[in-house]
């Protein structure tokens, strides 16, 4: 008899001690499951981000002429006020080169990639152009200007440059939003003849 009971206190209580760990077990299956779905929510972010970046690169505008934003890292590194902020990019054969005017001659090269490549022999450096840009008051200045290759448009690149100290920077830039020119000539021409046709209206009045 004593037996039997014992043997009936050992079931019950392997009985309890299994109902006290299945909530343990079940939630160490949902911690699972959750760690699981964020994983593989974040291989989808960096699949996408990875995309992104590859449609840019072969994203290829057709030949032309455009107007492009020059974007900087820099205050003290930009295109020069008189363009707002943009340069112009020529389209040849696939090949992007982009043309800025920047604020002084204090610049005197550049080169595409990092500043300590820039020092190494056999580095390519950028010279630099001589152009005349007309600020809004009517005055004009000659300023340095660079025809800087692009790669891709709407990708950070490295852009080492060298003033007249000798010393060599490092800058990350960028080239965005390009309109063609021949579009923009449309839109002015568009603009021109509307207030020219405003003008003629208002004097026939």
């Amino acid at each position: 008899m004593k037996r039997s009971m014992a043997m009936m206190a050992c079931v019950l209580s392997g009985a309890l001690m299994l109902g006290s760990f299945t909530p343990v077990l079940a939630e160490t299956e949902v911690k699972s499951v959750s760690t699981a779905t964020a994983d593989a929510k974040k291989d989808d972010a960096k699949a996408d981000t990875t995309d992104k970046k590859d449609d840019a690169k072969n994203a290829v505008l057709e030949d032309g002429t455009y107007s492009a934003e020059f974007d900087t890292d820099s205050g003290m590194f930009h295109v020069n006020e008189a363009n707002d902020g943009k340069g112009v990019l020529t389209v040849k054969d696939g090949k992007m080169t982009l043309h800025v005017s920047l604020a002084s001659k204090n610049i005197v090269n550049l080169f595409v990639g990092t500043a300590e490549d820039a020092q190494k022999d056999g580095a390519e450096l950028l010279q630099p152009t001589t152009d005349t840009v007309t600020y809004s008051d009517g005055m004009s200045e000659e300023v340095y200007g660079f025809d800087i290759p692009v790669e891709a448009i709407d990708e950070e690149f490295d852009l080492a440059l060298i003033g007249k100290k000798n010393k060599w920077y490092d800058h990350k830039v960028k080239v965005t939003n390009p309109q063609k020119e021949s579009d923009e000539t449309a839109a002015t021409e568009e603009t021109k003849d509307t207030s020219t046709d405003d003008t003629k209206e208002a004097s026939e009045k």
